[in-house]
């Protein structure tokens, strides 16, 4: 494959696939661009000394740069960030590949046969009243697919990978709890579960102030905090919050008053570095009246 990539440099310096690599609208021709990047004689470097480890966290970096665009609102930006995705897959397909393991095809033909298999009221005679009804359906499915896969591990909770991110691993967990019955009724008691657990953070930070080496407090307050964050993430699945877009909006929404703050001390002849934490702390109210002007 080496010889069906050619590509030509304009003079300022941007690159352009000749013809004889193909449709560059055809899937065909990134896998020929990515069998290219991998040719053990001529291609690139940095490409050859990568292997599944070290390509995971670039596909989790363009998995959320995916989400950070839909967030913007963005669709130019959607399109090469999901560009961007694809490439991952097919970096991924390449390597398994060249170690015989199973190739892009195979992907395609595996993730086709897992949607019409899980998607019965569409595919065949099956019928579903709703969206929360398919859910339903969809994680019954998966778990007669790992029974079938010969998986002895029959608990509610089987299935969730813990390569996700906590937030989202911990919403997975209440949602499988929550359908054997075990959750709360609404979101006042979790709300007081939350009262709860802060009041233990205070006792735990209250011990590690009183002996700052101690391992065990600080251990303790560890926990402590996890439960709070577990109890967050709760209480937005109770009030159908997604914690990542949360997280994503209180983000957005500190960087833009901070980046507000430094405008204001700028203006002021200042510094936010230069001031102390009362004239700060003016500042942020100052950049939240203007927010709500």
């Amino acid at each position: 494959m080496a010889g069906d990539v050619i590509a030509s440099v304009d003079e300022d310096g941007n690159t352009a696939m000749s013809d004889t690599l193909g449709n560059p609208r055809d899937i065909a021709t990134l896998l020929t661009v990515m069998a290219r990047l991998r040719d053990p004689h001529d291609g690139c470097p940095w490409d050859l000394e990568q292997d599944f480890a070290t390509i995971a966290p670039y596909t989790i970096e363009e998995a959320y740069e995916v989400a950070d665009a839909i967030d913007r609102g963005d669709l130019a930006d959607l399109k090469d960030e999901l560009g961007d995705l694809l490439l991952q897959v097919v970096f991924h397909a390449q390597m398994a590949s060249e170690q015989g393991a199973f190739g892009f095809g195979d992907v395609v033909a595996a993730i086709c046969d897992k949607m019409v298999r899980r998607h019965p009221h569409v595919f065949a005679d099956a019928s579903v009243e709703d969206a929360d009804a398919q859910t339903i359906a969809w994680e019954e499915q998966k778990r007669r697919e790992r029974e079938a896969s010969g998986h002895e591990d029959r608990s509610a909770l089987a299935g969730i990978a813990r390569g996700l991110p906590e937030w989202q691993r911990a919403v997975k967990l209440q949602k499988r709890a929550a359908r054997v019955g075990f959750d709360w009724p609404d979101v006042t008691p979790v709300i007081a579960k939350l009262h709860e657990e802060i009041d233990e953070v205070r006792v735990e930070f209250a011990a590690l102030e009183a002996d700052p080496e101690d391992a065990a407090a600080r251990d303790r307050l560890e926990d402590e905090i996890g439960d709070v964050l577990f109890v967050c993430a709760n209480l937005a699945r109770h009030a159908q919050v997604d914690v990542g877009a949360a997280m994503r909006r209180a983000n957005l929404k500190f960087e833009r008053r901070f980046r507000a703050m430094e405008a204001m001390a700028q203006a002021d002849g200042s510094t936010l570095a230069g001031l102390s934490l009362e004239a700060q702390d003016r500042l942020w109210d100052r950049a939240k009246a203007a927010e709500k002007a």
